[in-house]
């Protein structure tokens, strides 16, 4: 009898815990969504004519290698070029680039999503493979001058989860594959080079 009452108490313990854990998770996916607003990722002149669009991965190398070739374009022609940058986390691959595109949005939330872009593609090698990469990133929210409390909130939004999973999305419903993928005024680039990608910018430019 004892051993019967005790299996029933212990199956109770066990869906009260269960319970309790889903009440809890849920309060706190709540309020890291508190205030939380996505915006696009606008750098250079907002209503120039000329636009760039980078699908890309934080983890992915050849994106961490294009980096500072679309930062010096941008800093170039900042006013006559509109540059938005979207994710497009090669989930199958990067373990850590949806993390890392969620610290970017987190890094949004206070107004600084380019500086921890930056922070990402500058220090790639150091925590693209960690098992751990939260750490580096908390590091970086510290180094770009965020509230880090607020940060390490935020990272545990649903709505910027769903933020990354929609920039994902709509990369695969382009057809897209690979990062980094650059649309120059809603058309594909096709480029071989560095050079031939500063030129193609430079003569979209020059015609407008």
């Amino acid at each position: 009898m004892f051993k019967k009452h005790f299996w029933k108490i212990l199956a109770l313990l066990v869906v009260l815990l269960l319970g309790g854990s889903i009440i809890y998770s849920q309060k706190a996916s709540e309020e890291a969504n508190v205030g939380v607003v996505i915006e696009p990722h606008i750098k250079g002149n907002p209503d120039a004519s000329v636009t760039l669009v980078e699908y890309s991965d934080f983890q992915c190398p050849a994106c961490g290698q294009f980096y500072p070739y679309v930062k010096e374009v941008v800093e170039e022609h900042g006013d006559k070029l509109r540059f938005e940058y979207k994710h497009f986390p090669l989930i199958t691959i990067h373990k850590n680039a949806v993390p890392a595109a969620r610290a970017a949005e987190a890094a949004s939330q206070q107004g600084k999503f380019f500086e921890m872009h930056d922070k990402l593609f500058e220090n790639q090698t150091e925590w693209s493979n960690s098992t751990n990469a939260q750490v580096y990133f908390i590091q970086y929210a510290e180094e770009i001058g965020l509230d880090v409390g607020l940060f390490k909130k935020h990272l545990g939004s649903s709505i910027i989860s769903d933020a990354v999973d929609q920039g994902f999305n709509e990369a695969r419903e382009l057809g897209l594959s690979g990062t980094p993928t650059l649309f120059l005024n809603g058309e594909k680039m096709e480029i071989s080079s560095f050079d031939e990608f500063r030129s193609q910018i430079a003569d979209a430019v020059k015609t407008e």
